[in-house]
């Protein structure tokens, strides 16, 4: 995956330098807009596909909400006090933690309607994410309790990381919550990207 994203980076680099001309640019914006719309039916489809979803959540109760919650504060107020470290105004700090680990969504959001560079940023930030969490999960599994691996993941842990988060904790029920947590994380970001933004 990671290979994948850094050869899509450079052509789209490439591309935007040597090849599309400076007037396709202004088809940039409906295009990054049907893009951003297949991606969240995609999520959608995949969330309604698990009609076990629910049955699960009614088995594990309502704490199992506590997760993702917990995990979006920690997320954001973190991504803020980082912010402060480099100078980073509140607003785009926050907006860049919420992003949980959906590099695509979180930077197209940000670059819409904020900056380019801000955008960039989210990239990159949530891109590092996703990589400390295939690092982390593994050695936290080891280390702590078995919850502890759902939250490097963030939004991830829906999809990239579950797989990852089921093979080191071997548990099915922390599973269900890692899905969960990474359904309700990813309901998020297109609502409070923008709201913190």
């Amino acid at each position: 995956m990671l290979g994948a994203i850094i050869i899509t980076i450079i052509l789209g680099v490439a591309s935007g330098y040597f090849i599309l001309p400076t007037s396709s640019i202004e088809y940039l914006d409906s295009v990054s807009t049907i893009s951003l719309a297949i991606l969240l039916l995609g999520v959608g489809i995949d969330i309604g596909r698990n009609k076990g979803i629910i049955d699960d959540l009614k088995r594990l109760g309502f704490k199992v909400i506590l997760v993702p919650v917990l995990i979006a504060i920690g997320s954001i107020t973190g991504a803020i006090l980082f912010g402060i470290l480099i100078k980073l105004p509140v607003n785009e700090s926050s907006a860049i933690g919420a992003g949980f680990g959906w590099y695509s969504l979180s930077a197209i959001i940000l670059t819409k309607t904020y900056s380019t560079d801000i955008g960039a940023l989210a990239f990159l930030t949530n891109i590092f994410r996703e990589l400390f969490a295939l690092v982390l999960i593994p050695i936290l599994a080891k280390l702590g309790t078995k919850i502890t691996v759902i939250a490097p993941g963030g939004a991830t842990t829906m999809d990239t990381t579950l797989p990852l988060i089921t093979k080191s904790v071997n548990d099915a029920e922390i599973a269900v919550v890692a899905f969960i947590s990474g359904a309700v994380l990813s309901t998020l970001v297109p609502v409070l990207v923008p709201l913190l933004i």
